[in-house]
C-alpha cells in the first residue's frame, strides 16, 4: 500500500497544482487519522485525483506567482471542508449522500477524467503549459500547444513510455494475479533509463533535458497554522462545498462496494465524522484536502487487510519511505507522472457504467450528462454543486408520487386489490395508500383521499379503510393535511378506520392527540398478532356496518 501511496500522492499533488511534499503530507497524516476514527476496516483515504482537480479549479484565483498564497489558501479550504463535513456528521445526514445518483459522479468523473488528460498533456509533451488559472483549460491547452517551442522528444518517450509500460503491467498483474504494483513498477522502469540516459541530470547550465518534479525534503509534517484572509474565505466556500460533498460520496460509496463483499456494518455518519476530523486536523499540518481513494482501498482489501490498523500502517511506512527515499524524486521527469496520470484518469472513466446508464433510464442519462458537460464547461466545483441540485428536483418529484389501490373482500373471503371485473364495494370501501409523506407529496395525497371521499359518496358508501402500512416519514405537513381531510369526514358522516399504522405515524397521532377525535378502537397498528392489523380492520368495518357473512368471521386472507 505504501509503494503504491507514494508516487500516487505526488501525482495528485501536482494535479492539484501544489508542492508534492503537501500529497506525502496527506498520506501522512490524513490517511492515519480517518482509519483511526472511521467505520471501514478497509477504505484508505488519502490524496485522490477527483478531489485534487476541484482542488486546482478552486484555487485557481490565486495568481500563479503567488504560491505561497496558494498554499495557505488550500490549508484553509482543507479546514473550511473538515468543518463542513463534521457538520454533515453532527447532524446525522450522512444517510442522504444516498439520495444523490449515482448518475451524478458517473457523470463528474467523465468530466474531470477528461479535464485531468487535457491538463497532462503539456507536461506529456514537453511543453510549458501556458495560460492562467482564470482561463478555460482547452483555451489553455490551445496556447500551450500553439506555442513557438518544439516538442521536447525525450518527454514523448518518456510519457508514452509510462504509458506502454503501466498498460502492460496492468495485464500481467491481472494474468498472473500479481500484487498491484503496476503504477509503480513503470515509474521506476522509466525514470532509472532516463537518470542513466542522463536525461533527468542537470546539464552545463543547471537544467536537465527535461523538466523535473520538485525535491521533496526527507522531513515529516509538522504543526502549521495556516494563514487566513477573510476575502478567500468567501471564494473558497463553492469548492469547500463541493469536495465536501464529492470526498464523502466517493468515501461513502467505497467503503459500501467492500463492505458488501465483507459483510461489515458500517456506520456512514462515523465516516462522515473521520472525514471531517481528517480534513480539519490535516489544514494544520499541510495536507490536501482528501477522500477515500477506489484503487488503495481495494488493493488493501485484496491484500488482506483485516483492521482499521492497515491504514495506520500505510501511513506510517509512507512516512518511512519519505525520511529515506523523499530526496530522489528530483529525478523524476514531470512526463513519466503526466504519463501515469493519463492512465490513471482513463480508468476513471467506466465505459461500462456509461453505456448501461445510457441505455437504462433516459432520466439517468441526462443526469450523467449535464454533470458531465458542466464540469468540461463550468468547473468542477460548480459541476458537482449542479448534479446535486438537479438530482434532488428530479428526486423530489419522483418521491412525491403517492400510489392508492383500492382493494376489494372476495367471495372466497379474501382481501386483494381490484381488479376491473369485480363489482363495486356497496357497504365498505377499503385502501392501500403507498409512499413518502413529507411536505412535497402533500398535494398528491389530498388528491387522493378527496378522491376516495368523492367515489365513496356516489357509491352510497359510509365505513372506510384506510391502510397505511406502506407510508413512510409522515412530516407536520402531511399530518396537519390528513388530520384535516379525516376529520372533515367524519363530519360528513362517513366512519373511518387506519389499518397497519407504523410506529413512526403512530407516535405522531399520540403526540397530536388524534384519539380525541377518531377513537382509539379504529386505530390498528401494524403488530405481531394471529391476523393482520389489515384483516382486524376489515372485520371491524363490516361489524361497524352491520354486515355479517356466512361462518362469522369476514375474512381470512389478505393478498
Amino acid at each position: 500500500m505504501a509503494a503504491i501511496s507514494l508516487p500516487q500522492s505526488i501525482a495528485y499533488a501536482l494535479i492539484a497544482g501544489v508542492d508534492p511534499r503537501f500529497g506525502l503530507f496527506t498520506a501522512i497524516v490524513f490517511t492515519a487519522i480517518v482509519s483511526i476514527f472511521g467505520s471501514s476496516s478497509h477504505l484508505i483515504n488519502g490524496p485522490t485525483g477527483a478531489v485534487s482537480l476541484v482542488v486546482f479549479s478552486t484555487l485557481s484565483f490565486f495568481d500563479p506567482e503567488a504560491r505561497i498564497d496558494a498554499y495557505e489558501g488550500m490549508f484553509v479550504l482543507a479546514a473550511m471542508i473538515g468543518v463542513i463535513q463534521i457538520l454533515i456528521a453532527v447532524c446525522k445526514l450522512g444517510d442522504l449522500t444516498r439520495y444523490i445518483s449515482e448518475s451524478v459522479i458517473t457523470g463528474f468523473l467523465a468530466g474531470a477524467a477528461t479535464l485531468t488528460i487535457v491538463g497532462q498533456i503539456g507536461n506529456a509533451l514537453g511543453l510549458k503549459s501556458q495560460g492562467t488559472g482564470h482561463q478555460h483549460i482547452f483555451y489553455r491547452l490551445w496556447l500551450t500547444l500553439t506555442q513557438h517551442a518544439p516538442l521536447n522528444l525525450r518527454a514523448v518517450a518518456i510519457s508514452a513510455g509510462a504509458i506502454a509500460l503501466a498498460l502492460v503491467a496492468r495485464r500481467l498483474v491481472r494474468r498472473f494475479r500479481l500484487p498491484q504494483l503496476d503504477m509503480f513498477v513503470a515509474l521506476l522502469l522509466v525514470v532509472i533509463p532516463a537518470y542513466f540516459l542522463g536525461w533527468s541530470q542537470p546539464g552545463a547550465g543547471g537544467k536537465a533535458a527535461v523538466s523535473l518534479i520538485e525535491e521533496v525534503p526527507a522531513a515529516l509534517p509538522g504543526f502549521h497554522i495556516p494563514v487566513v484572509q477573510w476575502d478567500w474565505v468567501t471564494r473558497l466556500a463553492p469548492g469547500a462545498f463541493a469536495i465536501g460533498v464529492l470526498g464523502l460520496l466517493e468515501s461513502l460509496a467505497i467503503a459500501k462496494a467492500i463492505s458488501y463483499k465483507t459483510g461489515q456494518q458500517l456506520d456512514f455518519n462515523r465516516q462522515c465524522l473521520a472525514s471531517g476530523i481528517g480534513n480539519l486536523t490535516g489544514a494544520f499540518f499541510r495536507c490536501m484536502p482528501g477522500a477515500g481513494s477506489l484503487s488503495r482501498s481495494a488493493i488493501n482489501h485484496q491484500a488482506g487487510a483485516a483492521t482499521k490498523m492497515s491504514g495506520v500502517f500505510t501511513a506510517a511506512i509512507v512516512a518511512l519511505l519519505v525520511l529515506v527515499f523523499a530526496p530522489l524524486t528530483r529525478y523524476v521527469p514531470k512526463a513519466a507522472l503526466a504519463g501515469l496520470l493519463i492512465v490513471a484518469a482513463a480508468r476513471l472513466i467506466d465505459l461500462h457504467r456509461v453505456r448501461y446508464i445510457l441505455r437504462a433510464s433516459g432520466y439517468d442519462a441526462l443526469l450523467m450528462g449535464l454533470t458531465a458537460l458542466a464540469t468540461l464547461a463550468v468547473g468542477v466545483e460548480f459541476s458537482i454543486m449542479l448534479g446535486v441540485v438537479v438530482s434532488a428536483l428530479l428526486f423530489i418529484p419522483r418521491a412525491a408520487k403517492l400510489k392508492i389501490r383500492e382493494l376489494v373482500v372476495t367471495a372466497e373471503r379474501v382481501v386483494r386489490e381490484r381488479v376491473a371485473s369485480d363489482p363495486a364495494a356497496r357497504s365498505v370501501g377499503i385502501y392501500d395508500l403507498e409512499g413518502e409523506l413529507f411536505f412535497g407529496a402533500a398535494p398528491e395525497l389530498e388528491r387522493h383521499l378527496l378522491g376516495v371521499l368523492d367515489r365513496a359518496r356516489r357509491r352510497g358508501i359510509r365505513h372506510l379503510v384506510l391502510r397505511v402500512k406502506r407510508v413512510r416519514a409522515p412530516d407536520a405537513v402531511c399530518l396537519e393535511l390528513l388530520e384535516r381531510i379525516l376529520r372533515d369526514a367524519q363530519s360528513d358522516g362517513f366512519t373511518l378506520l387506519l389499518a397497519g399504522v407504523r410506529p413512526d405515524l403512530l407516535g405522531g397521532m399520540e403526540r397530536l392527540n388524534w384519539s380525541e377525535w377518531l377513537p382509539r378502537e379504529r386505530w390498528f397498528p401494524e403488530e405481531d398478532t394471529e391476523f393482520s392489523a389489515t384483516l382486524n380492520a376489515v372485520r371491524k368495518a363490516y361489524d361497524l356496518a352491520g354486515e355479517q357473512r356466512q361462518g362469522g368471521a369476514i375474512v381470512y386472507y389478505l393478498v
